[in-house]
């Protein structure tokens, strides 16, 4: 069967220069790039759930079990945030940094750094303030997605609370500054200059 004109010359073009022509590459990498990114993509997402967490006993019997009693896994409204909402950007490029710092804590896992309860607590204050500091560095944004001092009704907020917030915003402060123990317990060792939770 012959091919009509132009797809005949449509198809000479994939096949020049020789038999893997260029524009099957083309066909075949821009297929085999979508294959990649999905599948990427989709491992990506599975570390990004509660569940892959905490299947490391360290986070099950140690954050986990204090997050469990904290507001932001039971409330009045029902909404929770989860490990990943607080401890991963939805961003791309600060996930992928996110992801690569984790790596660190993949590290204590393996190595026997933070396997016991007592090897984690000794390892506590300084796993906490690496978190601060990255929170203080982005500016609380995991908190900012639910919680923004553009989006408070301070009038509706108790009198101490709405005076707080007014005050650290006006300062420039973010939410780390004084909610750091507003899901799990403080280190042993942690000194606060004015905490409120």
């Amino acid at each position: 069967m012959k091919l009509p004109g132009f797809i005949s010359s449509f198809w000479q073009w994939f096949r020049k220069p020789s038999r893997l022509a260029i524009g099957t590459i083309l066909i075949v990498g821009f297929g085999a790039g979508i294959i990649f990114w999905g599948g990427f993509n989709t491992g990506l997402e599975m570390t990004n759930r509660e569940e892959f967490c905490i299947s490391c006993h360290e986070m099950r019997e140690n954050v986990y079990e204090e997050y469990v009693g904290t507001i932001h896994y039971t409330n009045r409204s029902g909404v929770r945030a989860t490990c990943p909402d607080c401890h991963v950007p939805k961003e791309w490029v600060p996930k992928m940094i996110r992801k690569i710092q984790a790596s660190k804590e993949l590290y204590g896992k393996v190595f026997g750094i933070v396997d016991t309860p007592k090897k984690f607590e000794d390892h506590r204050l300084e796993m906490a303030t690496r978190e601060w500091n990255r929170m203080k560095a982005n500016d609380s944004q995991e908190c900012r997605n639910c919680h923004n001092f553009e989006f408070m009704d301070f009038s509706v907020q108790r009198t101490v609370a709405a005076g707080i917030h007014s005050q650290a915003e006006d300062e420039g402060q973010t939410c780390i500054d004084c909610h750091k123990g507003i899901a799990h317990k403080l280190p042993k060792d942690y000194k606060a200059e004015r905490e409120f939770h």
